[in-house]
């Protein structure tokens, strides 16, 4: 019979202990911004079923431990979750080549990555993958105050309106966290944004 399922709450918890870094109670509370009470329900638990176990450290201090099935339920989440990271980073990657592979049967050869950030190297990594040819990729900070030729693609937030209405665009956190749309072949006046 496999192990009763951990919650993430109870998941944290162990990463938590297994860390060392927290003391007691109070600080496993503070950390995970949970009540004491919520708390000492979720040792109490997690003692049960066998993920940690307490030593008695004085009479009123008590040092709470991973168990050899609390670290091997700890390590068996960890894999789960970075294979599901993976595969999800494989799909964002896939979309982010649809994305500009649709861009390049339009005509854009030039594309300035906007945000140096993980997503930027994502693109990189995607560019590298798709066969697009004469095409050069510009890695800047910040969006140009002057009107370049090219395309920008937008991978950071918060960019005023007004310093994208000059250029050429596509913000692609907006057209990830939007599902299907442009991979599946929306429009280029929905993706490709130029105000200007």
């Amino acid at each position: 019979m496999s192990p009763e399922p951990l919650d993430e709450r109870e998941f944290e918890l162990i990463n938590i202990v297994g860390a060392e870094i927290a003391n007691n109670q109070r600080d496993l509370s503070l950390r995970m911004d949970l009540s004491l009470g919520t708390i000492n329900m979720l040792l109490r638990r997690l003692i049960t079923k066998g993920y940690i176990r307490t030593k008695q450290l004085n009479q009123k201090k008590v040092k709470y431990i991973l168990t050899s099935k609390g670290f091997s339920e700890k390590t068996r989440k960890s894999i789960k979750y970075t294979l599901k990271t993976l595969n999800s980073i494989g799909l964002i990657k896939a979309r982010l080549q649809g994305i500009m592979l649709e861009l390049y049967k339009n005509g854009a050869r030039d594309f300035f990555v906007v945000g140096k950030s993980d997503l930027g190297l994502l693109i990189e990594m995607a560019a590298k993958e798709v066969p697009l040819k004469d095409c050069s990729f510009h890695l800047l900070d910040e969006v140009p105050s002057t009107v370049i030729q090219g395309t920008l693609l937008i991978c950071k937030e918060n960019i005023p309106p007004e310093r994208l209405a000059i250029h050429n665009h596509v913000d692609l956190i907006e057209e990830l966290a939007k599902g299907n749309g442009y991979a599946a072949g929306a429009s280029d006046e929905a993706l490709l944004q130029n105000e200007g």
